[in-house]
């Protein structure tokens, strides 16, 4: 299951995440996301878990909490959404798999 981690710190990487969420069951990946012309983390991520029950216990145990003074924002991941051409530049809420 894909979960999306919004809220982060900007100095959180990959391995914090994995800790984070290891705390629940197997993490095939971790990733924070990084902005490509600072370097610095775009403030979400998205972690890989193959167990569906552990990633929902993920979620719920994650999503609110606490870290570094930034209330997380955890859920599952939704895919990215497509647009159509018609020029409209459409708002997008956190969430999506990029």
């Amino acid at each position: 299951m894909d979960i999306y981690v919004g809220n982060l710190p900007y100095d959180s990487t990959d391995r914090d995440l994995q800790a984070m969420f290891e705390k629940f069951g197997k993490v095939t990946s971790a990733r924070v996301v990084m902005d490509r012309d600072t370097g610095r983390a775009k403030g979400f991520g998205f972690v890989e878990m193959p167990d569906k029950s552990e990633a929902e216990k993920a979620i719920a145990g994650t999503n609110g909490q606490d870290l570094n003074g930034r209330a997380l924002r955890v859920n599952e991941s939704q895919p990215k959404p497509k647009t159509g051409g018609g020029g409209s530049r459409g708002g997008g809420g956190g969430g999506g798999r990029w």
